[in-house]
């Protein structure tokens, strides 16, 4: 249950097939990125792929005395591609490997473009997805839903790449989706249409235990998106930005050139594989020593959030010139999905708040557009009971009272929704299985996916819960991986505010 050794594998295994010789990896903009976070160039050049090209590129010299290997996602667009590639070809011969399945017509059609007799070898591969950590992968989607339904090209593209990670990982699992959520249902059923049909070409091992996947919808636990994450990998990703396990510092004044794009990653970074998961205060004596400063020089009000009722010092906290914008109507956000029907609300004064601070229109739109997503209407979880303030508290903010490091104590959903599935007593009413069957015995492999995003917190989650729960392998998927920014354009995508959309497409030859 590794995505990130999966990946590599498949890679490596291209390379072996295309045999001794020097080599040119042709590949799109999306395999591109599948391949960058799990190789290095320096690794990749000790195998004898000396160039890198885009499929695309319309500057491509003729270079017959390399093996070209072709590593594609099964677009059309790229189908095309390698048609007019295949008619003129500009390497001796071609391994080619797509990341998914592909139809018997384009098969068909490669076959016909194939007048030179150049292709070696076409074969699926199943490495249609990002692999950040072991046991992190995502799609790198935005904005996948329109309301409370699907974007059509993104259920087709989250499909490809869920049942790529099944088949990659060798597992035909049973299938448990979130009730409240039509989108899980429909993914569920078409993962289960596709990797019935798949699995049923390969010899995999069965176990005695079968696997499970579950499917859940982020608007369920919008929380834990807007609170700040405080791991490195975290915080990284919220200040900085990670994109395919790399930094964008190329608009930073006075950069040198070898710091413009920085690469972060656990298998080749030491210090980042040792640091991925400490949280803010265990990083470095300095750093604690650092926060240690800041917090007795806060005002006491800041210092301290014991119980939830303090949350109403919120009005203060707005008039800080101090705090940005953003982080304002995050705080707004909070309160709101927190206290959204209680009778003592003080929303409306606090959007007022927000005006008297000059809040764009547009900011302020988004704490409705944020209840629209993941208020109490559209929740499956009983996130907020509103007849138990202690059990609130503790849910959200599992009791900061008396705890010293009060950045980490958060507890995402999905910790509570896989600690109750190991147990045996995650509800069918609320998370019912695709068919008739049920599992029996504790769960032992478990693919979790998340609609919406997933975020580096909950990554957190599944790592703790693998390393101390013997006999259980978890891995957690998301349509994308959040920080705040992002997770909030994906909110107003949602409310149909905005949104380009990343299409993808795909369908079958020899298996692997």
């Amino acid at each position: 249950m590794n995505v990130t050794l999966a990946v590599k594998q498949y890679v490596s295994k291209m390379i072996e097939n295309s045999g001794p010789g020097m080599k040119v990896l042709l590949m799109d903009k999306e395999t591109t990125s599948i391949v960058s976070v799990v190789y290095t160039q320096s690794e990749i050049l000790q195998k004898e792929v000396y160039l890198f090209e885009r499929i695309d590129s319309q500057s491509r010299d003729n270079m017959k005395h390399l093996k070209a290997i072709c590593f594609l996602r099964p677009t059309k667009e790229n189908v095309e591609h390698l048609i007019q590639e295949l008619r003129r070809p500009k390497y001796s011969v071609y391994f080619i490997y797509f990341s998914n399945v592909i139809s018997k017509s384009e098969i068909k059609a490669l076959a016909e473009a194939d007048e030179q007799e150049v292709v070696a070898e076409v074969q699926e591969f199943y490495g249609d997805f990002i692999a950040v950590n072991p046991h992190l992968f995502s799609l790198n989607l935005q904005g996948v839903a329109r309301g409370r339904s699907w974007e059509p090209s993104m259920l087709a593209r989250c499909t490809q790449g869920l049942t790529s990670v099944l088949l990659a990982l060798k597992k035909c699992p049973m299938i448990r989706y979130q009730l409240s959520s039509d989108m899980s249902k429909r993914l569920a059923e078409s993962v289960k249409q596709i990797i019935t049909k798949e699995y049923e070409l390969f010899d995999f091992r069965k176990t005695e235990v079968p696997p499970l996947l579950l499917i859940l919808d982020r608007s369920d636990d919008a929380i834990t998106p807007l609170l700040n994450q405080w791991t490195y990998q975290a915080m990284v990703h919220e200040l900085l930005g990670l994109n395919n396990n790399r930094i964008d510092l190329s608009r930073v004044p006075g950069i040198s050139k070898d710091l413009k794009e920085v690469v972060l990653s656990a298998e080749n970074d030491e210090f980042y594989a040792n640091n991925l998961y400490l949280n803010f205060g265990e990083i470095g004596t300095n750093i604690k020593n650092l926060m240690e400063d800041f917090q007795k020089k806060k005002p006491k009000e800041q210092q301290k959030l014991e119980s939830i009722t303090d949350m109403k010092s919120l009005r203060r906290l707005l008039q800080s010139p101090r705090l940005s914008e953003l982080d304002a109507v995050r705080l707004v956000m909070l309160y709101a999905l927190r206290y959204e029907r209680h009778s003592s609300s003080v929303l409306p004064g606090l959007m007022e708040e927000l005006s008297r601070r000059g809040v764009s229109e547009r900011h302020r739109g988004m704490v409705k557009s944020m209840l629209e997503y993941g208020g109490k209407r559209v929740r499956g979880s009983d996130l907020v009971t509103p007849t138990d303030a202690v059990a609130k508290t503790k849910q959200f903010f599992k009791g900061l009272k008396g705890v010293e490091n009060v950045y980490t104590q958060h507890q995402p959903l999905i910790h509570d929704t896989l600690d109750q599935l190991i147990k045996g007593r995650l509800k069918d009413s609320q998370f019912p299985y695709l068919g008739a069957s049920s599992l029996r015995d504790r769960p032992q492999d478990i693919v979790v996916f998340l609609i919406g995003g997933a975020t580096y917190e909950e990554a957190l989650t599944v790592y703790n819960l693998n390393r101390s729960t013997p006999g259980v392998r978890i891995v957690l998927g998301g349509s994308s991986i959040h920080n705040t920014r992002s997770f909030l354009e994906e909110v107003m995508a949602t409310a149909g505010h905005s949104g380009d959309r990343t299409q993808g497409s795909g369908r079958h030859s020899n298996r692997r």
